[in-house]
């Protein structure tokens, strides 16, 4: 007998995530990241109650990783997508916060280099 309990639903999932090609989950998980980044730096509806930049710095270093260790792997059309998004949250970060990080030490910049 098995531990795990066998649902059609769950062998569906389990089947529909076989067929997601990596460039796919790679991008969504992605998007993801960037959009929860960009709700905790403020750029969203509610700014005052949302914004928690020390949980954004998290998401966007989180996601330059990502970023940069896929992006050999996805091609660059698709890197160049997710570097511009991840450029602009790097930005609106840095406009967020009151004390300013040094050249380089901002989210993520230890993996994509310094954003000016």
């Amino acid at each position: 007998m098995s531990d795990s309990i066998s649902t059609p639903a769950s062998d569906e999932a389990i089947r529909d995530i076989a067929d997601v090609n990596a460039v796919e989950v790679i991008n969504t998980v992605a998007v993801h990241l960037m959009s929860a980044a960009a709700v905790k730096v403020g750029l969203a509806d509610s700014p005052e109650t949302q914004t928690d930049l020390d949980e954004a710095r998290k998401l966007i270093t989180s996601l330059a990783g990502l970023v940069t260790a896929s992006a050999p792997e996805i091609g660059d059309q698709h890197a160049r997508a997710l570097r511009d998004g991840l450029r602009s949250l790097q930005l609106a970060f840095r406009e967020a916060s009151s004390i300013p990080d040094a050249v380089g030490q901002g989210p993520g910049e230890k993996y994509t280099g310094p954003v000016n």
